[in-house]
Parts: C-alpha cells; sequence; structure tokens
C-alpha cells in the first residue's frame, strides 16, 4: 500500500517503484505482488488521469480515483478515506501473506496494520515521516493535544501489529526506540534514483560548468509549511540581487504567500516554476551552479533526512542547506563542499553562502553508499524474510 507510485511525483512514489522492482529481481516468479495506489494527486498541474488498473507477471497495479478537494488536512482526509473505502473492498477477498505498507502521514500504516489484522497475515511497516510529533507544527496547541492522543494510539495499534518497521532516517530512532523497545527498527533510507546514478557520471565526466554572471542557485521540492521557503527566501533574494539568480521549482501549500512576498519586494532575481518531469529536472540541475535546501525552523524537523538531499548530492553542485539536527549531522559527515546554516536564520545564511566553493565536487564515493538500487535489494530482502519458513 502506498498513496503515492509513478507516474506521480514524490520521493514516496520512487521510493515505492524501487522497492516494488527490488521485491521481484530477489523474489522471481514466486511473488505475485499487488499494489494498492492512486491516481496521480501529489501536484495538481499533475494530477493526470492513467489507467486505473495495469498487469504484468507477478505485478498488479489498482488506482484510486480521488476526489478533486486535496489542500489542507480536511481535503487530505477526505481523499484518503476515499482511498481507505475502496482498498478495504479491494482487499476483501484476498488472502496475502504479507502487507505492506509504506507511510509518511501514519493513516497509510494504520490502513496497512487494518488490512493484516484483518486477513491474520505478516505486516512491514515503512516509515517515512513522524506523524504524531509533527502535529504540534500543524495545529495550536488546543488542538494538537486532543489529535495527539487520537494519532497518538493509532501509531500504536499500528507499530504493534508490525513484525518489523523500516525507518528512513537514523534520526527517527531516538522516537521509535524509547516508546516500543521490543520491536527491530532497521534503517534503509531513501538513496540516490538510478537516474541521479547515471546524471552523476555524466556530470562526473563534464567537470565544472563555467560561471558568468549571477549564481543560479536552485531549489527543487515542495512549498509547505515544512520548508518554510516564504520565510526565508524573499529576503535572501533581495540581499543577493545582482549577485544570485533564484530558480524555485515546485508547488504546496506556501506557493502563494511565497510569491506575494516576492511581488510586494518587486523581486526579479526569483523564478517560480510548477513541478516538472525529472527528464526536465536533471536539466534544471544541470544548468544550476548551487543547490539549495531548506527545512523550517521546527523541533521535529531535527529527526529528518529529507529525501531530496540525496538528489543533490549527487549532481556534484555546492549545496547551501538550511537544516539543523540530524540532517546537519549526516550533511556534515557524508557530504562535501556543503554549507549548513540554522533554518531561517538569514544573516548565517548570507555568511555560509559566501564561504561555499562554487565548482563540481566528485561524490562518487557517496552515490556507491546510497545507491537506492543496493538499499532497495537489502529491504527487499529484510521483507522477504518474514515470509521465509520459521
Amino acid at each position: 500500500m502506498t498513496f503515492f507510485y509513478p507516474p506521480d511525483l514524490s520521493a514516496g512514489s520512487f521510493r515505492a517503484r524501487a522497492l516494488v522492482d527490488a521485491l521481484r529481481r530477489h523474489a522471481g516468479a514466486d511473488i505475485q505482488i499487488d499494489v494498492l495506489t492512486t491516481q496521480p494527486n501529489r501536484y495538481a498541474s499533475h494530477a493526470t488521469e492513467v489507467v486505473s488498473s495495469e498487469e504484468s507477471p507477478g505485478l498488479y497495479v489498482r488506482r484510486v480515483h480521488l476526489p478533486q478537494m486535496r489542500e489542507g488536512f480536511v481535503g487530505q482526509a477526505v481523499s484518503f478515506w476515499r482511498y481507505a473505502r475502496r482498498v478495504r473492498r479491494l482487499t476483501a477477498a484476498c488472502d496475502y501473506d504479507l502487507v505492506l505498507a509504506t507511510s509518511s502521514r501514519l493513516m497509510t500504516a494504520v490502513l496497512g496494520a487494518w488490512a493484516a489484522y484483518r486477513r491474520k497475515t505478516h505486516l512491514y511497516l515503512d516509515i517515512r515521516d513522524i506523524f504524531v510529533e509533527n502535529l504540534r507544527v500543524l495545529f495550536p496547541a488546543l488542538l494538537a493535544m486532543p489529535l495527539g492522543w487520537i494519532f497518538g494510539a493509532l501509531e500504536r495499534w499500528a507499530i504493534g501489529r508490525a513484525q518489523r518497521v523500516n525507518l528512513v532516517s537514523q534520526g527517527f530512532l531516538g522516537y521509535f526506540q524509547p516508546r516500543y523497545p521490543a520491536l527491530r527498527f532497521p534503517v534503509f533510507s531513501n538513496g540516490v534514483d538510478e537516474a541521479f546514478v547515471r546524471f552523476a557520471a555524466c556530470m562526473e565526466k563534464a567537470g565544472a560548468r563555467p560561471v558568468a554572471g549571477p549564481l543560479q542557485v536552485l531549489y527543487a521540492g515542495n512549498l509547505g509549511d515544512g520548508q518554510g521557503m516564504h520565510l526565508i527566501l524573499p529576503e535572501l533574494a533581495r540581499r543577493l540581487r545582482g549577485r544570485a539568480h533564484f530558480r524555485v521549482v515546485g508547488a504546496g501549500g506556501r506557493l502563494e504567500p511565497l510569491r506575494e512576498a516576492l511581488r510586494s519586494m518587486a523581486l526579479d532575481n526569483v523564478e517560480l516554476l510548477p513541478p516538472v518531469p525529472r527528464e526536465q529536472l536533471l536539466e534544471f540541475y544541470r544548468e544550476a551552479d548551487v543547490l539549495f535546501l531548506h527545512l523550517n525552523d521546527y523541533p521535529a524537523f531535527k529527526r529528518v533526512l529529507p529525501s531530496k538531499l540525496f538528489e543533490y548530492a549527487a549532481t556534484g553542485k555546492p549545496i547551501w542547506a538550511g537544516v539543523a539536527g540530524y540532517a546537519a549531522e549526516f550533511i556534515g559527515a557524508e557530504v562535501a563542499n556543503a554549507s549548513v546554516f540554522p533554518p531561517c536564520d538569514l544573516e548565517a545564511a548570507l555568511e555560509r553562502f559566501e564561504q561555499l566553493p562554487i565548482g563540481f565536487t566528485d561524490r562518487s564515493a557517496f552515490v556507491q553508499r546510497y545507491g537506492r538500487e543496493r538499499i532497495m535489494n537489502e529491504m527487499a530482502q529484510d521483507i522477504l524474510q518474514l515470509l521465509e519458513p520459521a
């Protein structure tokens, strides 16, 4: 079960496809995989209908059509309810040996736990975010507290049902291990997708790109509260006018506040573009001099490891990152030629920008270490162990 699956554009989508491919490689003809997902809906600009079901030997993908209202918490809840109702019907007569759910906002994990409980079968969860902890960020305290009780109980039930729970970030261990000491938590991170492995090889051959005029700074990703781009980018662009041109590729709940702030400051060095297919995104990476990454200054985000970081690192381009906690530690230990500053700290961001060496950095060792195919192969083996005779 995965809420996002190709051709949808999201980290969860690409991760789910890579995991399906790895399971098929390792199990061969001995496995039948049913993927229960949705029609593309991550971004409205790419929410085009594709075939509702596709079948090939050993693989059956079924996509649930969602209602148009998707923005905000209520819209997302309505969409998930539609997905859950359909999954309930699709699994009613199926006898599975294992249910696998990959989940960022908890409820896909709960749905997977319910299906496993109903069919009395094994459950493997892949957790990509800590939803309960993030409630304090998403809602005022008076609402976050009761929601925390409700979703905390759902989390305990879902995690308690699982035979194994993978975490995508080492930083999540500090949350999950004390709460569920009886469980073993493997950590299979997002990794570098195969398209970026090939891209990295091409960039290594091409070497450094000559820089003329203002530096081209690229941000590619979501534009929501979690990224806080509306809080830092307008003033950064104003202070670096004439020295840096920002290209922002993405969409999200804070796109309009960002657009309005840029308009009110009459900034002409920021280009806002909607999400684009992978091929075009790779071309934007090729044209960039610096890659920008930012997470909002929320305590819960000190545990996360942004999936975008693996793409950025694979390009060999300089990385300018406003992150804290585990992400900052990971970058410091693993990613050469990356300048890190505290989230939302304008002066520190400008200082780190001045110190950032511009040019290509060979990160082939990083790409090899964190290649998604290798990570997913290991994860597939971990999953398939649950099906081996005791």
